[in-house]
């Protein structure tokens, strides 16, 4: 059996690899434009920072060999032609029309068995200048290296980064911490992260870029990129002019399908991606296809989606492998699940967040719960949890989770992911058993106390109310609005005199006070977290008070949004 797989970074060599396992008498042929293969693209952030020295470091074993030719040569029995371009697959002829970039030979390659690992390109914008020197992509090893090269010459003083998703973030540490330049972040949407974290969360990460130094434009629109001699100058907003040394356009990515329309097989409309079957086939029967290139289903919602990860690339190609082997895998989907680093910060979801939950028609709602992450006394700060899910059926639409750089919301996230396929109700969260010990956890695990509140909000046992309606209203000196805070006087003591309609009643002298309150006004309970608010705001349910809420995620939420309030 002869198979080619054509691309050989991360689906393509998992698919050779295990393929050479499973049958060992295959003759394969791996195909790469590049000869720069089989390396961890999400570790040029790191690269970047200086935490990885030398950019083969990205890819190496971990017994430290290089993955190059010669060692899928030598090490895997798979024979790679590196800087060959697979330019037309013919189907009829069962090959592959190649040429050798070194003396533009060309060649045709016979298979019987064929992979598209073709991977992802980047997302450039249309406006004017993005061609210019110092503009750059972060989409593979030279251009990391470029950029590094630039860095190290000492003339960067300014670095304009647009586009605030996964790259957009991960790489501002490297800029800033490492390197001492100055960094702005044009995003086109209103919020970092858009639709993958909610803005009740991602306000808590732009407030934290800002105290990083990171001038942080939101509803940016750019107009042009500004040049001088084909060198980059700035960039130019409909409303400000923004200098710029070197420029990162992290915009997105897009799959890279052109060889598969070329060769008639099956491409979305609507996503770009390659057409696949569970089985990772195409529309051709003989042509598997993996990663970034194709288009998945998203298990939540039964649609077609794109999802360039590195982890699902690697299980799909060992799926692929598995299949022209003579087994039966299949992928059956994705929830979605990310997480990056970016500073301090810990920022990870899985499933649907909040705005797209209703924008794909579920009747949804989200708790909030900040909560330490480990017994306080061995906790390096607090966590923000929340948690997404249909109003209807109870069912868990989603988590999201920002903390410190520790393993607390990667373990959060774990655990949510992997029983999100099979759509687990809030009261299942409730139930769901989690290991305990003070070093590593609360008694009650994050997952168990914000799955309470969302029960709470189910069963309607405490009313919700927005902190931005909460806060124009006490700015406005709105009558109708008394916050009672149920702090302790220290805890207090910064919001003493600062609104006149923001009284302090401790928590331990509500029970004895409760008739003094009055009923026509809108009676907000706060408190640091929300759990001693939650208890006062049942006592005056139980007094026969109606018009009482709660903004969830108590004065720590909305202190972390920068608001002045402490």
């Amino acid at each position: 059996m002869k198979v080619v797989i054509i691309g050989a970074v991360a689906c393509g060599t998992r698919a050779a690899c295990r393929l050479k396992r499973l049958r060992p008498d295959a003759e394969i042929i791996m195909i790469d434009k590049d000869d720069f293969i089989s390396y961890g693209a999400c570790l040029l952030p790191y690269y970047l920072t200086g935490d990885i020295f030398n950019i083969d470091e990205i890819r190496t074993t971990s017994f430290r060999a290089i993955r190059d030719a010669e060692f899928f040569k030598n090490c895997k029995g798979v024979i790679t032609l590196t800087k060959t371009l697979a330019e037309e697959i013919d189907r009829q002829k069962k090959v592959v029309k190649v040429k050798y970039l070194e003396n533009n030979k060309t060649e045709e390659i016979p298979y019987d068995k064929l992979v598209l690992a073709t991977g992802a390109v980047p997302k450039v914008p249309l406006f004017p200048g993005v061609d210019l020197e110092g503009v750059f992509t972060l989409s593979n090893a030279y251009n990391a290296k470029k950029i590094r090269e630039k860095l190290e010459e000492g003339k960067v003083e300014n670095v304009v980064i647009i586009g605030a998703g996964f790259i957009g973030l991960e790489i501002l540490e490297a800029f800033t911490e490492a390197w001492g330049v100055s960094v702005t972040v044009l995003e086109y949407f209103p919020q970092v992260l858009p639709r993958l974290i909610d803005p009740f969360l991602s306000r808590i990460v732009e407030n934290n870029l800002r105290k990083k130094g990171i001038k942080l434009i939101l509803n940016a629109r750019i107009k042009e990129i500004v040049g001088e001699n084909r060198k980059v100058k700035g960039v130019k907003t409909e409303d400000n002019f923004y200098p710029a040394d070197l420029i990162i356009l992290a915009t997105g990515v897009r799959p890279n399908n052109e060889l598969a329309k070329k060769a008639g097989l099956l491409v979305s409309p609507f996503t770009g991606g390659i057409v696949v079957n569970e089985r990772l086939q195409t529309s051709d029967p003989d042509i598997y296809a993996g990663g970034d290139c194709i288009e998945v289903i998203h298990i939540l919602t039964g649609k077609k989606i794109l999802m360039p990860q590195g982890s699902l690339a690697n299980k799909q190609g060992r799926i692929i492998a598995t299949n022209i082997a003579g087994g039966y895998a299949r992928f059956k989907g994705t929830v979605g699940s990310f997480i990056l680093k970016c500073y301090d910060m810990s920022i990870g979801g899985c499933g649907l967040s909040y705005g797209v939950a209703c924008s794909e028609g579920f009747d949804a709602m989200y708790a909030i719960n900040v909560q330490h992450e480990r017994a306080h006394i061995f906790s390096y700060g607090g966590s923000y949890y929340s948690l997404i899910f249909d109003k209807k059926t109870n069912k868990v639409l989603g988590f999201q989770s920002i903390g410190p750089f520790t393993d607390g919301t990667l373990a959060r996230l774990h655990a949510i992911a992997s029983i999100l396929p099979y759509k687990p109700s809030v009261e299942d969260l409730v139930e769901l058993e989690l290991a305990y010990s003070p070093p590593f956890n609360t008694a009650l695990d994050p997952i168990n106390i914000t799955a309470h509140i969302a029960e709470n909000l189910i069963y309607g046992r405490f009313k919700p109310i927005e902190w931005d309606e909460v806060l124009n209203r006490l700015k406005n000196e709105d009558p109708n609005l008394l916050v009672i805070d149920v702090r302790t006087p220290e805890e207090f003591r910064p919001m003493k005199d600062k609104y006149p309609n923001w009284i302090n009643v401790p928590y331990n002298e509500i029970r004895s006070k409760i008739k003094t309150f009055p009923k026509d006004k809108d009676l907000v309970i706060v408190c640091s977290l929300g759990a001693r608010s939650y208890e006062v705001s049942r006592i005056f349910y139980h007094e026969g008070y109606e018009r009482v809420y709660i903004p969830m995620g108590g004065v720590s939420l909305v202190s972390a949004w920068g608001e002045d309030i402490k």
